[in-house]
């Protein structure tokens, strides 16, 4: 059976004005249908009001426990229909990398509208301790996003701007 959710997206558009960058969020929600492939898993949640990100729980028969430096493929136990013109960020959740060194080894992750498998988490461990990821643990949050496709024109030359390089060429100050 096919239920709908109503998830919040974010619509975030970006302004740059003398070099710094000003957000204005438009809060609205888009209809996203999920289907449960295992009576085990849960239904995604919000943890408070203001989250951006949904939590996914893992959904295990058994425990899986990560060994450091592996990395564990954790279904989730359901499958999504998110809309057209928008895709899922499969983001980390801050308490399991910053306490535990356990993330998203593809951080972060898309969740195309086009996909309908199961929807499954690639975990990597990157403390030196094994971690134990039991059923119904939140392990990533989803955040739906609207997006626009591109439309990739060559250039023989590209616009100048005072910045030069990359990878550091801002500085740290």
């Amino acid at each position: 059976m096919i239920k709908s959710v109503k998830i919040i997206a974010a619509a975030l558009s970006i302004a740059l004005i003398g070099g710094c960058s000003r957000m204005a969020v438009n809060e609205t929600t888009v209809d996203v249908n999920f289907k449960k492939l295992d009576e085990k898993a849960s239904v995604p949640i919000y943890g408070t009001p203001s989250s951006a990100g949904c939590d996914l729980r893992a959904c295990l028969d058994k425990d899986v426990v990560l060994q450091p430096g592996k990395i564990a493929m954790i279904p989730i136990g359901m499958a999504f229909e998110i809309p057209e013109g928008h895709f899922g960020l499969v983001c980390p959740r801050s308490g399991l990398a910053s306490k535990y060194g356990v993330t998203l080894i593809n951080s972060p992750g898309v969740l195309d509208s086009d996909f309908r498998s199961e929807m499954k988490v690639p975990l990597t461990n990157y403390s030196n301790i094994p971690f134990t990821i039991t059923n119904g643990m939140r392990i990533v949050q989803l955040i739906i996003i609207p997006f626009k496709k591109a439309n990739w024109k060559e250039a023989k030359e590209l616009s100048k701007t005072a910045r030069e390089g990359g990878f550091g060429s801002t500085g740290l100050k």
